[in-house]
């Protein structure tokens, strides 16, 4: 009897404490110790605690340290485990005064509502309770696995599974595991309490987890409560435990015969079971369908009830759309009657059109209680006892001589049929990995309904790892096809181990596989699992349909209609500079973020686009509306876009080009535009001719100075880099490749011989680069004021030396250190005779320019042309963001990145980020040379994103805009 008592102290799970006061312990090699109230504490060796002091494990730092016992909070067993999980001291205390409460939330049953923690501890949200339990295999403390619900939907961290197991099954984001301070019941009923308490008399010793789906053991303090001389009956009670939750409430417990048998026969869908549940009229929480516009459209209804000051009208719903085609906001004349996130997801309606969802909005893991192993007889068919190393339940194979069990309750409500189950399958004439050829095997069964959805089992095919029964049996499936008798798909399954009760792949005398003796096992297919020892294949999310999903309901953006301008100065600074500013970026989406912030974020120059007559064009109108009313104005008015509406343009963009790239594939801003504008069918920005060709239209103008022939007799003090089409000055190794964009564009225009037909109100200019590794300029300097005079065809001009009317330009003297290297050489008749009798320039062939009608005598006077630089989009490792010049001021300047931060992992958002760069002004006021001097290494973040990765200039010349 002393060696069972030694024992069984042994295997006493070690008393868990809390510190009940601050305190501060004397350590000789930490010196001194602070321990806070609250304190999680794990006894020591408690053989050798005999006196007032107690040693244990503080688990909150991992000291070992003797405290008095006065100061130590017992905790009970069965509740250590949830108090483990709370990671705020105080909250431990505050649970541990009410352990009712507490034995209350762990016999939740699973389909629970509750109210879970989400954020601050103000911000609740909806879910249902999935699983409960500890997270890894070891662990001892007990975390609830909730499904948020309704607008919390998508603000999860993953899909059920931690750390490559499956605990449960939801969509992807809408899991999270919290401990018993984040969450709350939602509601209660008397079916849950009844239930929980007839659980709680028939099986005090509960197990630590529960779940619809997998349960990884603990070795934790919570499993050592269990016996290790469990006979059969006691596993066969705890079977008919989970099996209780399915049950009615206040049926007797069944005998364990029939809970054997429950196991072998099928379990109500869960379909049926959630039906039963809902009876009488609709309740908030509750799936609902209603007709809309020639469309069945569904939700979550949020309001249920009379209106205020309508009674008489009758009940109607509120309900939280799936999608955005609602315009209801949640208030009822002034009165909240729910909370809707937004107005696009929301509708009141009548309850007469109102109607309950027959099919679950999301898909339930199958029962786990519901398998059945077949077992292929080794001598006759007949009533035979299973061997010791047998699966703990099987089901003989049909046979005459089998006896059949007794058949299953049927549920009170049974769901209606739903379509059958579609797994993956080989051609008709299956191949096996043992190359043994099986006969034709459809996976579906022959009345094709099984009335119940498709679980995990249905993408499991020949070849997958899998697990059956409990305690689990590992194995790959080797055939799947049908089994006489038996009216679904079963499994072949080759065990990793042998099995006394196994087979070498025949079923019945009839062979379907080949495998090693006592190694084959066939089982239902749907009660096999993916195997646990390896994580589960993530199915990925479809990003473009998510976007336009509830997920992004919280993320949304108005709707504005009324035309919005721009602002400038600190009332734009105001408005746009924070987190959660700009346009909201989502699946490569920056080129398209950075282009739109530049156009029209303070500057109203390209708002013609926003008018331009669409000659009714429904694609054109369309994405004009989308354009002005879903981001522009909401952008000027709200500082704020969502990415749901830019995913809208992408998609229009997508439709109206056939090109599968706009909604998902990185692009370039040109294109963008080019896109745009054609789908817009707004007239061309810039009209440009040759000397010798017609004008030609577009939208942007690629830089890309060609080589520049060479003067003669010219000095050798020039050279280019390899490659580089322009000559530049050799800087010394210390010195920047400097090139301005006004040098840029009057180079560019004088060796293609290219004038602006009209100058342009809007002038969006491609920088030069030169592959992804080397650029042609080390820095190139955006000029504030781009002077285009001497671009103009037909214009009057000024010789560059007299201010007189120019009649001649010559291209060789642009390069001419003699006369103001790097400017346009235009001369009237004189100067031209003059500057080309050097003997240096007698080979220069001036060309003679259009002069408008005169006479012209002497020095003119002409106001200079000028376009103002109002934003830069610049790139860095194919990601985009634009800087954007917000008032009159050389240091108003903000920057703006679409996708500066990110909340959540791979399905989570992006977070939009503007803030100010006044150091920015300070080199845009540089002139070339003094940028040239600059030392590279002094460039800091966002100026050397300016200067050094800049893709393109927007300029704009605010009187001529008044005409567009």
């Amino acid at each position: 009897m002393s060696g069972d008592n030694d024992q069984n102290r042994k295997r006493r799970p070690p008393k868990m404490f809390l510190i009940s006061t601050d305190q501060k312990v004397q350590d000789q090699l930490d010196g001194t110790i602070v321990l806070q109230r609250g304190y999680l504490c794990q006894e020591q060796d408690s053989g050798r605690s005999r006196g007032d002091s107690l040693w244990v494990k503080v688990l909150d730092n991992d000291f070992m340290l003797k405290i008095e016992r006065k100061c130590l909070l017992e905790i009970p067993t069965d509740l250590s485990g949830l108090l483990e999980a709370v990671c705020e001291p105080e909250a431990r205390l505050k649970h541990l005064g009410s352990p009712g409460k507490l034995q209350q939330m762990f016999e939740l049953p699973v389909e629970s509502p509750l109210w879970v923690q989400v954020g601050s501890q103000d911000q609740l949200a909806e879910a249902d309770l999935k699983y409960i339990g500890p997270l890894t295999r070891g662990s001892s403390a007990v975390f609830f696995g909730v499904q948020l619900k309704g607008s919390a939907a998508g603000r999860g961290t993953g899909n059920g599974s931690f750390k490559g197991h499956r605990l449960f099954s939801c969509p992807d984001a809408c899991a999270l595991f919290l401990p018993v301070s984040h969450i709350r019941p939602r509601r209660w009923s008397s079916h849950n309490s009844s239930g929980a308490h007839e659980r709680a008399r028939e099986h005090p010793q509960q197990s630590p987890h529960r779940s619809g789906a997998y349960n990884p053991p603990s070795n934790g303090h919570h499993s050592n409560n269990e016996r290790p001389n469990t006979h059969e009956p006691q596993q066969q009670q705890q079977h008919s435990r989970h099996i209780s939750f399915q049950q009615r409430p206040g049926s007797p417990p069944q005998p364990p015969a029939a809970a054997v048998l429950s196991r072998t026969t099928e379990a109500a869908p869960p379909a049926a079971q959630s039906q039963a549940a809902v009876r009488g009229p609709l309740h908030v929480g509750q799936r609902v369908c209603f007709p809309l516009e020639n469309d069945v459209h569904g939700g979550e209804v949020r309001f249920y009830g009379p209106l205020p000051g309508r009674s008489s009208a009758g009940p109607y719903v509120g309900v939280l759309l799936d999608a955005p085609v609602g315009n209801w906001d949640g208030v009822y004349r002034g009165e909240p009657l729910c909370h809707i996130p937004s107005a696009r997801y929301g509708l009141l309606v009548p309850v007469s059109k109102v109607s309950p969802e027959t099919k679950p909005h999301r898909p339930h893991p199958p029962l786990q209680m519901s398998k059945s192993i077949l077992k292929a007889p080794v001598t006759r068919p007949g009533p035979s006892s299973p061997p010791a190393s047998a699966p703990k339940v099987a089901l003989m194979p049909p046979g005459k001589a089998a006896p059949r069990p007794p058949p299953p309750a049927k549920p009170a409500l049974k769901a209606p049929p739903l379509p059958p189950p579609k797994p993956r399958s080989p051609p008709a004439l299956q191949q096996h990995a043992n190359g043994a050829q099986g006969p034709p095997s459809p996976l579906r069964s022959p009345d094709g309904s099984e009335g119940e959805e498709a679980g995990p089992w249905a993408e499991l095919e020949v070849g997958s790892m899998v697990e059956v029964n409990a305690p689990p049996l590992f194995g790959v499936i080797r055939w799947i096809g049908q089994i006489g008798g038996v009216p679904e798909p079963v499994a072949g399954i080759e065990l990793d181990q042998e099995l006394s009760a196994g087979t070498d792949g025949s079923y019945l005398g009839e062979r379907h596989f080949r495998c090693p003796a006592n190694k084959g096992l066939f089982v239902k297919l749907r009660n096999c699992r993916r195997d646990s020892r390896f994580p589960a294949p993530e199915t990925p999310v479809n990003q473009v349909e998510r976007c336009n999903s509830i997920a992004f309901a919280e993320w949304g953006s108005e709707r504005v209609e009324e035309h919005t301008p721009p602002t400038d100065g600190d009332e734009a600074a105001n408005l746009y500079r924070g987190s959660k500013r700009g346009i909201q970026g989502h699946l490569n989406s920056c080129y398209l973020d950075a282009t739109l912030f530049s156009l029209f974020s303070c500057c109203s120059s390209a708002d013609f686009v926003l008018f331009w007559p669409s000659d009714s064009d429904p694609d054109s109108s369309q994405a004009q509306d989308l354009l002005r009313c879903e981001i522009v104005n909401p952008l000027r008015r709200y500082g704020y876009v969502c990415a749901s509406k830019t995913m809208a343009l992408r998609r229009l963009l997508e439709a109206a080009n056939s090109d599968t790239g706009f909604t998902s594939q990185e692009k370039d801003p040109e294109e963008f535009l080019n896109r745009l504008f054609q789908l817009l069918r707004v007239e061309p920005l810039l009209k440009i001719r040759s000397m010798t060709l017609q004008a030609q239209e577009g939208h942007l103008y690629q830089l890309f100075p060609p080589t520049l022939p060479p003067s003669p007799r010219s000095p050798s003090s020039s050279s280019s880099p390899l490659g580089s089409p322009a000559p530049l000055p050799s800087p010394s190794p210390s010195q920047l490749r400097v090139a301005s964009v006004q040098a840029l564009l009057e180079s560019s225009f004088l060796n293609a011989g290219l004038k602006f037909v009209e100058a342009p109100s809007c002038l969006l200019l491609l920088m030069p680069r030169f592959g992804k590794d080397f650029k042609m300029f080390d820095a190139i300097l955006p000029t504030l004021s781009l002077d285009v005079t001497d671009l103009l065809d037909d214009a009057l001009r000024q010789c560059s030396i007299c201010q007189a009317v120019a009649e001649f330009e010559c291209l060789q003297c642009y390069e001419d250190p003699d006369i103001t290297p790097g400017r346009l050489k235009q001369y009237c008749r004189t100067c031209n005779t003059q500057v080309h009798s050097h003997r240096k320039r007698v080979s220069h062939v001036p060309v003679s320019v259009a002069v408008p009608g005169g006479p012209w005598s002497g020095a003119q006077l002409c106001s200079r042309q000028r376009m103002s630089l109002f934003a830069v989009t610049c790139i860095e490792t194919s990601h985009y963001v634009s800087f954007v010049k917000h008032g009159p001021d050389a240091a108003d300047w903000l920057f703006f990145d679409s996708m500066a931060d990110r909340e959540g992992g791979e399905n989570g958002f992006n977070i939009p980020c503007v803030k100010a760069c006044p150091e920015v002004g300070r080199y845009l006021g540089l002139s070339q040379e003094q940028l040239r001097r600059v030392d590279p290494a002094s460039l800091r973040e966002p100026a050397r994103r300016l200067l050094c990765d800049s893709y393109m200039c927007l300029y704009h010349s605010p009187e001529l805009s008044l005409y567009k």
